[in-house]
């Protein structure tokens, strides 16, 4: 049995930002981009690899969510620790520089970690967290 990961969730709080944040700032392909009455979904992945995407959603568009829970999902999504991607590269450097230059949110700078991994994190216009870490070589 094969099992592969399909895509990712993320809420966005501001479509047009996230948008601009994953195509522009990550270089990502965008594969969906869907509207429902004021709300819209939009689906993003890697260029070359067609078979894995981040879906960024509305996060409250879940009918079942009363107002106090979605008022408490915003503030896990504003304080940027609800949802988070772990992504990985090659050149881990240059991955970074590019993406600073591009204006992301800089969380922490490449740095080896104590449990094996050389990686860096940066925020998306939501808040989520992205942790990018280079490939073993």
């Amino acid at each position: 049995m094969n099992v592969t990961i399909h895509s990712s969730f993320l809420p966005h709080t501001d479509p047009d930002a996230s948008l601009a944040f994953y195509r522009d700032v990550l270089g990502f392909e965008v594969r969906l981009d869907v509207g429902y009455e004021n709300l819209r979904w939009i689906t993003v992945g890697p260029v070359g690899q067609p078979d894995t995407a981040i879906v960024l959603h509305p996060p409250t568009a879940n009918p079942g969510i009363t107002e106090d829970e979605g008022r408490l999902l915003m503030e896990l999504i504003a304080k940027g620790t609800y949802f988070g991607v772990n992504l990985a590269t090659d050149d881990l450097d240059a991955l970074f520089a590019t993406l600073e230059s591009r204006g992301a949110e800089i969380v922490q700078e490449p740095i080896e970690q104590d449990y094996g991994v050389r990686d860096f994190a940066v925020r998306d216009p939501a808040g989520n967290l992205i942790r990018v870490q280079e490939n073993k070589r």
